[in-house]
C-alpha cells in the first residue's frame, strides 16, 4: 500500500434550458451546482485492478486495468452501477490499481447528472491530466462506451466548466461556452417529481435517431430556422425538429432575459420550453406536467420545466429568492447556486 490519496470533487448539473439539443450540436444553458461526487483513490502498489467501493450500493465493483475497450466487455462488469466506472478505467487508461471510495450527495435518477459527476470525479481522482474540456471529451467517450450510443456532451462540460455564480451558454458544436451571470434575488429550485428515470431504459435512442432523420431531410438542426421543419413530411419527425429547433432559439433569448435581469420572460421561455418538451418531443409525463404547473401556482415563481433527459426526474423553477422556502416541506427540494466545476481536493 503507497499510502498516497488522491481525492477529487465533480459537482452534478441542472440544466436551466436547452434540452435533447446537445446530440444535435446545439445549444444549452446549465450550471454546475454544489451537489456532486467525491472519489477518494489509495494506489496499491502492484496492484492489477481498481476496485471501486460507493456507499449508495452495498456490493463494490472490481476493475481490471487491462479490461477491454468495448461495449461487450463493460456490460459483462457487475454490479450494473459499476459499469461507468469500468468506462472510465477502460478510457483512461491507469496504469496502477487501487482502490476508490465514492461519495455523492446527488440523487440517482434524479437527471441532475450523477453518473457524469461520477465520472469526472473518478477520472481527476485516477490521475487524468488535461483541461477541463478534455476531461469533458474523455468521460463523455467513457459514458458511450458504458451507455452503447452516442449522448452529447451536455453533462459532462456542465460539470467541468461549472464557475461560480454563472451559467452557462454552451454551443455542443464549437464546445463554445458563454458565461451568464446569475442574477443575486432568484433562486434555482430543483424539485424531485418522485419518479426515477435511467436513460437506457427510456426512449433517449428513438429520439435520438429520429433527429436524425430530420437532419437528413432539412439539414443540421443547429442551424435550422424555425419553420423550416414544416418540409418534413413525417409530422411526427417534424414535431421532433420542431421542438430541437425552437429549444435552440430559446436558449439566446433564455441567455439574454437572464443576463438583462428580465425573469418574467426568462421564465416564460421555461414553462415554453417545458410544453415543447411534452407536446413536441414527448419526454415528460403526467406526474412531471403537474408538478411543474403545480410550481407555477405560487407568487415568485417566473417559470418552471423538466429538467433532464424526461421520462422522470426533477423540475426546475426559477424563483424570487425565498419563494418556495415553506412551500416545499412535503418535497424532496434542493435550492442550487451556480457552482465551480471539477477539480482535485
Amino acid at each position: 500500500m503507497s499510502g498516497e490519496i488522491r481525492r477529487a470533487f465533480a459537482p452534478g448539473r441542472v440544466n436551466l434550458i436547452g434540452e435533447h439539443t446537445d446530440y444535435t450540436g446545439g445549444l444549452c444553458l446549465p450550471m454546475a451546482i454544489g451537489l456532486g461526487t467525491t472519489a477518494s483513490f489509495e494506489r496499491l502498489l502492484g496492484s492489477p485492478e481498481v476496485l471501486v467501493r460507493s456507499r449508495l450500493y452495498r456490493e463494490p465493483v472490481r476493475v481490471g486495468l487491462d479490461l477491454s475497450a468495448t461495449t461487450e466487455a463493460i456490460r459483462a462488469i457487475e454490479p450494473p452501477w459499476g459499469r461507468y466506472a469500468a468506462a472510465v478505467v477502460a478510457t483512461l487508461g491507469p496504469k496502477e490499481g487501487g482502490v476508490v471510495e465514492v461519495e455523492s450527495d446527488l440523487p440517482v435518477g434524479a437527471g441532475l447528472s450523477s453518473s457524469a459527476s461520477f465520472e469526472l470525479a473518478l477520472s481527476l481522482a485516477l490521475g487524468f491530466e488535461g483541461d477541463a474540456l478534455s476531461l469533458a471529451k474523455s468521460c463523455q467517450a467513457a459514458e458511450q462506451l458504458a451507455f452503447g450510443s452516442p449522448t452529447g456532451i451536455l453533462d459532462q462540460a456542465s460539470s467541468a466548466l461549472g464557475r461560480a455564480g454563472f451559467a452557462m451558454r454552451l454551443d455542443c458544436h464549437d464546445l463554445s461556452v458563454r458565461y451568464v451571470p446569475l442574477p443575486e434575488e432568484v433562486d434555482i429550485v430543483v424539485v424531485d417529481s418522485g419518479e426515477t428515470r435511467a436513460v437506457a431504459e427510456t426512449a433517449y435512442e428513438e429520439r435520438r435517431l429520429q433527429c436524425l432523420a430530420a437532419e437528413e431531410a432539412i439539414g443540421p438542426l443547429r442551424q435550422a430556422a424555425p419553420g423550416d421543419e414544416k418540409s418534413i413530411k413525417d409530422p411526427l419527425i417534424a414535431r421532433r425538429a420542431r421542438h430541437v429547433v425552437s429549444e435552440n432559439a430559446r436558449v439566446d433569448a433564455f441567455a439574454e432575459a437572464l443576463a438583462g435581469g428580465d425573469l418574467a420572460e426568462a421564465g416564460r421561455l421555461m414553462d415554453e420550453s417545458h410544453a415543447s418538451l411534452a407536446g413536441d418531443y414527448e419526454v415528460s409525463t403526467p406526474t412531471l406536467d403537474e408538478l411543474a404547473s403545480h410550481l407555477r401556482r405560487f407568487e415568485g415563481v417566473f417559470g418552471a420545466r423538466l429538467t433532464g433527459a424526461g421520462f422522470g426526474g426533477c423540475v426546475v423553477a426559477l424563483t424570487r429568492s425565498g419563494a418556495l422556502s415553506t412551500r416545499l416541506a412535503r418535497n424532496d427540494h434542493w435550492v442550487v447556486g451556480p457552482a465551480a466545476g471539477a477539480r482535485l481536493l
